[in-house]
């Protein structure tokens, strides 16, 4: 009895027919002049697959397989269909070079296949990497702790597969907005390459990785950010944005060289870390009076001061918002515009093509603006005009370089402002860090003792309105433990600590003396206003934070 085996003669019979059509596709390809191609054992391009969508491709029976810089190789079924005609006429309207080849069914489907191993995101025409795909979001609603970033980052890393970059790139960014990071680090060392977060502005490692694929991650990186793949020996910046849902998130990207490789880190600029309400920042309530009173006057200057990533431009935005109705005209002269605001006119400053802070303003003073927010007053030309916009019925809002609120006007005379303008322009001058918060879940309770109660009791001696001290407890402080919730930092979340200087008749007699800072901080003393180190430890009495945060970003040995 002779065994007849369907799967067998099914095999040859499609093999047969596989070899019969594209002997038939070759023939045709010399009649139409174009060149043959077999995809069967023909490497494909997923980057390619992103010009364009499977339902076109699959409608138009083309697929583009290769791409390098603007150059396509597109694969195509019948080069005389005018839907295929059309599809590729689409693509090079778009600035694409298309090279056309002719294939089989078979090769065509090999191509369409590999849109499911593609990774769930594509380039948008605006430069966005658009993550909206029900799988990316997954990736976010997955991720609550840092060891759930690292076990999909290595999952993916020993797939042996082509879309694995893609993958891995998602993988960061839409864990590190599952996280709220406010920047992505990945740098390489000797033998390998680290992957940090900032979260609540402490690096935190997340894992290692091999080089080979970091140089792979990196020219995807390149990539979407639009930047020069073939540098490596200068620094380079970039920008791409991520939509995820109805949000679009602003990823900056900022390059490196150094001797093991370039260096990159990836800024997150999420609407809602930077838009936050005015009574959300952490302001007491003594100052936020004060302040809601300023930025409701018709002109003058208010300067925000503090080191970079101490919130400034998050204080300035809640400033607008708050202020901000139908009736009057806003204006901002930024770099970057880090949060788009409803209503508001934005301009962003290119320095490199002369359009600078002086020249954004002084093209603002034209546009009959009520409000103007100066990104940063950096040079004398820029402090000069705002002084004036000041002057001339303007509400000027900007930032400061310096270290403390005392420090705006010295710094303002070095600019070369006339220290009577000054007193006539300035409103005040507000100086801010960001501490971290204790976890709710986990912090734990300590006695104030020693050192610790020597530190406060220094502290709140120079308070001289005792309201500050209504309802603090003075017995014990909390210190950080760390649980799953806070991904065992002992922190989760951050809170601004402030101080203010209002320009009054002690601080105009002080400024014609060429102030010091410590000048300016003794004609201020009657104003009853904390400083950064007496509103960071009422901070650290009501449990909002602990003294050791505080004296992360504050000197505390300095407190007199």
């Amino acid at each position: 009895m002779i065994d007849f085996d369907d799967s067998k003669e099914k095999q040859k019979v499609d093999l047969l027919h596989k070899e019969e059509e594209e002997n038939l596709v070759e023939v045709l390809s010399a009649k139409y002049g174009v060149p043959y191609i077999d995809l069967s054992a023909h490497p494909i391009n997923i980057d390619a697959l992103r010009v364009i969508k499977e339902e076109d491709a699959r409608t138009a029976e083309i697929a583009v397989f290769n791409i390098t810089d603007r150059k396509i190789d597109v694969a195509v079924l019948s080069p005389e269909s005018d839907r295929t005609k059309d599809a590729v006429k689409a693509l090079e309207d778009t600035g694409l070079v298309a090279t056309v080849f002719m294939t089989s069914h078979a090769s065509l489907q090999k191509v369409w296949d590999r849109y499911k191993d593609m990774s769930y995101s594509f380039e948008t025409s605006s430069g966005a990497l658009d993550i909206s795909n029900e799988e990316i979001l997954n990736i976010v609603k997955r991720v609550t702790t840092i060891s759930d970033v690292k076990g999909l980052i290595e999952e993916v890393i020993s797939l042996k597969k082509s879309y694995r970059i893609s993958k891995i790139l998602e993988i960061i960014l839409a864990s590190g907005i599952a996280l709220k990071v406010s920047d992505i680090h990945i740098e390489p060392e000797d033998k390998e390459v680290r992957i940090r977060y900032r979260l609540d502005g402490v690096l935190t490692d997340v894992t290692r990785f091999d080089k080979s694929t970091f140089e792979l991650l990196l020219s995807r990186i390149k990539l979407v950010s639009n930047l020069k793949l073939n540098t490596k020996e200068r620094a380079q910046d970039g920008r791409f944005s991520i939509k995820l849902g109805q949000n679009e998130i602003e990823i900056r990207t900022s390059l490196l060289p150094g001797p093991a490789g370039e260096s990159v880190v990836l800024r997150v600029l999420t609407p809602e870390s930077i838009s936050v309400a005015l009574e959300k920042l952490g302001i007491h309530p003594k100052l936020l009076s004060v302040l809601e009173h300023e930025i409701t006057k018709p002109n003058g200057l208010i300067l925000t001061t503090g080191p970079t990533g101490s919130g400034k431009t998050t204080t300035l935005y809640a400033f607008l918002k708050k202020i901000y109705n139908p009736e009057i005209k806003v204006i901002t002269i930024e770099n970057p515009i880090e949060y788009h605001l409803s209503g508001i006119v934005q301009t962003q400053t290119d320095p490199d093509g002369e359009y600078t802070f002086a020249e954004g303003l002084r093209s603002a003073l034209r546009q009959d603006p009520d409000v103007i927010m100066v990104g940063e007053i950096r040079d004398d030309e820029t402090a000069e005009v705002a002084v004036n916009a000041a002057l001339t019925g303007h509400l000027v809002l900007s930032t400061l370089h310096t270290n403390n609120a005392a420090g705006a006007i010295p710094r303002l005379l070095d600019l070369g402002v006339n220290p009577k303008v000054i007193s006539s322009a300035l409103s005040i001058s507000i100086a801010q860090r960001l501490v971290r918060k204790l976890c709710e879940s986990c912090k734990k309770e300590i006695p104030l003792v020693d050192k610790n109660k020597e530190l406060v009791e220094k502290a709140l001696a120079g308070i001289t309105d005792h309201s500050y001290l209504d309802g603090v407890q003075k017995d014990h402080v909390w210190e950080s433990v760390g649980c799953d919730k806070c991904h065992n930092t002992g922190f989760a979340g951050r809170i601004g600590v402030y101080e203010a200087i209002l320009v009054d008749e002690n601080i105009e007699k002080a400024m014609i003396e060429n102030p010091s800072e410590r000048d300016i901080e003794l004609a201020a003393k009657k104003q009853n206003l904390l400083n950064l180190a007496q509103d960071g430890i009422i901070k650290v009495l009501k449990g909002e934070t602990s003294i050791t945060e505080l004296g992360r970003v504050l000197d505390l040995s300095s407190i007199e």
